[in-house]
């Protein structure tokens, strides 16, 4: 287990590397000048060439290439051109909205997932089993913006039933600040009212995420689980007289969860990458909102920023995922 560990935190070293070369030189390379968006339409070419001289922008790429690595080896990420502000702050303050948002949407996608693809499986060819493969295709089809746009026309516009967008109401007080997760912090500090605005404020944009979820979840966990219950080792515990409920949940279901693991690590990395429209048609205050903004203004150091924290997180649920894999099948070493 400590090799595993170890050998997975020095690929983490070249895999940040790796991203950081790229995401460097091809934002550089994307039309737009950060120094004018500054300066502003109005401004001459000698307050451009200053605002450029003042954040390095005039240095040749290597050159700048090189600064940027070595103050982010001292934690330090540069400036945001759009909010002034050093983008390690920013990422502080927007990146706890997004894994709330993340974290509530692969939840609640793998567990209805998980359950749906139980009952198709266990009633193959039956009406139960056509309609959850009805729904997850839906669920797979459906573009999450569009979802978005719906939702709130269907829930906010017309029945009044949830609100637009945002983690609380206009002039909501945001709990004391624990985690950065509002539903977390409010029930820590007993912000009863608190808890209950922004698990509301949650409902529309978690569903939104969670239905691919659902849908891609209730596939793999399915295919599994059919092919697991042909297994020998199956047939035996049934001539055991084992009952069908345990050897559904003791022995077919674990194996067939092995697939379902690597997914979920995966979708993670995604959701909390790309939530940027739903986040946009939400306002939703997250690290995809950012990284839109960001990516609209050619705000370099804050497009690099939000890169390397994505793959961070990316790089490490992958880890949380070989660690799970062993205590899903012993089988598996890992010379």
């Amino acid at each position: 287990m400590g090799r595993l560990i170890l050998r997975r935190l020095i690929f983490v070293v070249f895999v940040l590397w790796g991203v950081t070369l790229m995401t460097f030189f091809l934002s550089r390379v994307a039309p737009g000048d950060p120094a004018r968006l500054i300066a502003g339409p109005h401004a001459n070419a000698a307050a451009v060439a200053h605002i450029r001289a003042i954040y390095g922008l005039d240095r040749p790429l290597v050159v700048q290439y090189v600064h940027y690595m070595a103050d982010l080896l001292h934690g330090n990420f540069g400036r945001s051109f759009v909010t002034r502000r050093s983008v390690g702050a920013d990422l502080l303050a927007f990146l706890p909205a997004t894994i709330e948002l993340s974290v509530y949407a692969l939840v609640l996608g793998s567990v209805l997932g998980v359950v749906i693809a139980v009952l198709a499986a266990t009633r193959r060819g039956s009406a139960v089993d056509g309609g959850a493969r009805l729904f997850a295709i839906a669920g797979l089809s459906m573009p999450s913006f569009w979802l978005a746009l719906v939702f709130q026309l269907v829930f906010y516009s017309n029945l009044h039933w949830l609100p637009f967008g945002g983690r609380l109401a206009t002039g909501g007080v945001p709990p004391p600040h624990i985690t950065g997760l509002y539903t977390l912090d409010s029930l820590l500090t007993g912000r009863w009212h608190t808890f209950a605005d922004s698990a509301t404020h949650l409902v529309l944009p978690v569903t939104v995420l969670a239905l691919a979820e659902v849908g891609l979840m209730m596939r793999i966990v399915r295919t599994s689980l059919l092919e697991v219950m042909g297994e020998d080792y199956i047939q035996t515990a049934r001539a055991k007289g084992l009952s069908r409920r345990r050897i559904l949940l003791r022995h077919a279901l674990r194996n067939a969860l092995l697939p379902a693991v690597t997914v979920i690590g995966l979708e993670f990395g995604l959701l909390a990458a790309g939530v940027f429209l739903v986040e946009t048609i939400f306002a939703w205050p997250g690290i995809g909102r950012y990284a839109y903004d960001a990516i609209r203004a050619s705000d370099y150091n804050a497009t690099m920023g939000v890169t390397l924290a994505v793959a961070l997180l990316y790089v490490g649920i992958n880890l949380v995922v070989d660690v799970v894999y062993l205590y899903l099948d012993p089988r598996i070493r890992y010379t």
